[in-house]
């Protein structure tokens, strides 16, 4: 029986997560669940999954789980506060700790079960675009043993060798024979929109995704494609590559979620049904296989797939995000600060969708020669970043 902590456990990911463990009850135990603020929906996991513990970013919060799960006479202790997070992600007891808190909120928690030694099961790509070499390096020092859950990332995974698989210290791709990592997306809800209406996209638009179902800022990302550019910068780092051994292919059906190009001419592709659940499964029970609630293809009722490389002129932030991967830690330290500032600020319908990118172009030239060599820096840049950010979003305005 493996404990599990799931980090974000109101959000996509884990309640995708909560999914499929409810299938393996003989083989995981849910050990905690956090959230920030979505009590009812904690209180209703808690009851059902009764967890020894719970924790709420929010201290109002906390104290209104706490009173709830009381009045059901319910065992699950509650913290409250960012501290609890991280507590409970590197509680001995842990076996396997989901990351998916959305943003740079999720990076200490995911840092402190990393030096605990756990399974980490990585789902904010934001740690590794804020942290990327001092993260890995912490990884491979505490022993942890590090999982993909994005889609593309899990399938790249999937199609690498047993060797790199396994290794503890990640090899050069070259010397597993690989030439080429390709990075699938969908292109988002404006893949053949007329690129003059951009100006006029309304939040509605942005977030209705035609193949995922996903959170608003995700969403968002993802008809950006800064989605893709975040997982290019997250690719570079879990797979110890350089930006010229990823490239990025539009592929409209996402039923293939990645590929890995081998130097001899070889493809491998992963395919599978739209649905976290398919990576979350094989990341809970890797390198074994369980089922999951995942309906399987059927190839019969496929339609053509199709491919295209990504048009500069309709997505700049994929390229602003490759272009900061090539700069240097700085350098995507602060473009993901500056575009968590955007995307919240178009969310609230405070600045245009166009203005995203002029947002983020500006604050990333603006901070493009940032060191960023320690977690202290790093938290310092972030900070500053998204305090320039915001200044920027009341200029636009």
């Amino acid at each position: 029986m493996r404990q599990v902590v799931i980090l974000g456990a109101t959000g996509s990911i884990g309640c995708s997560t909560l999914s499929v463990l409810a299938m393996h009850p003989q083989q995981f135990k849910v050990l905690a669940l956090t959230a920030a603020t979505q009590v009812d929906k904690l209180l209703a996991q808690c009851l059902e999954f009764q967890p020894r513990f719970a924790a709420m970013l929010c201290p109002k919060a906390a104290a209104e789980l706490k009173a709830a799960l009381a009045s059901h006479a319910s065992a699950t202790e509650v913290l409250a506060g960012p501290d609890a997070l991280a507590e409970l992600a590197a509680h001995p007891d842990a076996d396997i700790v989901m990351a998916a808190i959305v943003g740079a909120a999720g990076l200490l928690p995911t840092l402190a079960a990393v030096e605990q030694g756990k399974t980490v099961l990585l789902a904010n790509k934001e740690a590794l675009v804020m942290s990327g070499e001092l993260f890995m390096d912490k990884v491979q020092r505490h022993g942890a043993t590090l999982l993909p859950i994005d889609s593309e990332h899990n399938a790249i995974f999937q199609c690498l060798p047993a060797a790199f698989q396994q290794a503890k210290q990640r090899p050069a791709l070259s010397e597993m024979g690989i030439a080429k990592l390709l990075l699938t997306g969908s292109g988002g809800p404006f893949l053949s929109r007329d690129i003059n209406t951009f100006a006029t996209v309304t939040v509605a638009e942005a977030v209705a995704h035609p193949n995922w179902s996903m959170g608003q800022k995700i969403s968002v990302d993802s008809a950006t494609m800064m989605n893709k550019g975040l997982e290019f910068i997250e690719a570079r780092w879990l797979f110890n590559c350089a930006p010229a051994d990823i490239e990025v292919v539009i592929h409209p059906q996402s039923i293939i979620h990645s590929m890995v190009q081998y130097t001899d001419g070889s493809v491998l592709a992963q395919l599978g049904q739209p649905d976290m659940r398919t990576p979350i499964a094989h990341a809970l029970a890797f390198p074994d296989r369980i089922s999951s609630p995942v309906q399987p293809l059927d190839f019969s009722q496929l339609a053509n797939f199709s491919f295209s490389k990504p048009e500069p002129e309709r997505y700049p932030n994929l390229y602003l995000a490759i272009a900061a991967c090539a700069a240097g830690q700085g350098a995507t330290t602060a473009l993901n600060a500056a575009n968590e500032v955007a995307v919240a600020a178009f969310i609230t319908e405070q600045i245009r969708f166009t203005d995203i990118t002029r947002l983020n172009e500006k604050c990333l030239a603006h901070f493009l020669n940032y060191a960023a060599r320690s977690l202290d820096d790093i938290v310092a840049l972030d900070f500053e970043a998204r305090a320039y950010a915001q200044q920027l979003v009341r200029t636009l305005n």
